[in-house]
Order: C-alpha cells, then sequence, then structure tokens
C-alpha cells in the first residue's frame, strides 16, 4: 500500500510538470516493489515505465528507452502476446523512437502495438 501511495504522489507530480519529484517519489515506490515482489511482478512493469513516462517528457531518452524495456520484458513473460497492455508498451517504446528522430524504429513498434490492437480490439474500437 505504501508502494502505491508513492506512486500515485509521483504521477501526480509527473502530472503537474514536477519531474524531479515525480522521479523522486517513483524511486522510493519502486525500492518497496523490488524488495517486496518477485522480479517479474506486474506491479514492477508499472513502476519502471512510470520512471520511463518521466524521462521521455524531459527528454532524457536514452534512459526512458531502459525503463521502457525493462517494463516490456516483464509484460512479455506475464502476459499472453496478444494482450493490449503489450500493445501500450510497444507504443511507449516507439514514442521514445519517434522523440529521437529513428524514424524506422518508431514505426517498427508502432506496428508491433497496432498488430495487437487489432487482434485484441474489435474492429470499430475507438
Amino acid at each position: 500500500d505504501l508502494a502505491i501511495s508513492y506512486g500515485n504522489i509521483g504521477q501526480v507530480y509527473n502530472n503537474m510538470g514536477d519531474y524531479s519529484k515525480a522521479l523522486e517519489f517513483y524511486e522510493k515506490s519502486h525500492k518497496i516493489y523490488e524488495k517486496a515482489l518477485p522480479p517479474n511482478h506486474p506491479h514492477l512493469a508499472i513502476s519502471y515505465n512510470g520512471i520511463g513516462q518521466v524521462y521521455n517528457k524531459i527528454g532524457d531518452y536514452s534512459t526512458a528507452l531502459e525503463f521502457y524495456e525493462k517494463s516490456h520484458q516483464i509484460l512479455e513473460k506475464v502476459l499472453s502476446p496478444n494482450h493490449p497492455d503489450l500493445a501500450i508498451s510497444y507504443g511507449n517504446i516507439g514514442q521514445v523512437y519517434n522523440n529521437m528522430g529513428d524514424y524506422s524504429k518508431a514505426l517498427e513498434f508502432y506496428e508491433k502495438s497496432h498488430k495487437i490492437y487489432e487482434k485484441a480490439l474489435p474492429p470499430n474500437h475507438p
């Protein structure tokens, strides 16, 4: 519960644009998760993703990519191959490559994301 609370506070700071405070709270949350949970627990993936979001927003794309990839590796182990959360994860990685100007890599990950959505969602899903 404490880790969730720290993560929620981090999310608010992230939304407010106070990225150093967001990282502070996301990292507090993550440290608790690392001690309390097995290494492939989905909460760790969520935690890595939040940290990656902050680094993406501040323009530290290589670090954002590192955290998004850690998150994705966990999700690949715990979710089915066509789970929508994997599509979101591929999209996040694609966004970083897009921000870096590596459009061919961005397209590769956006297409992976799209293929999952095509399988997982009905054709008229918004």
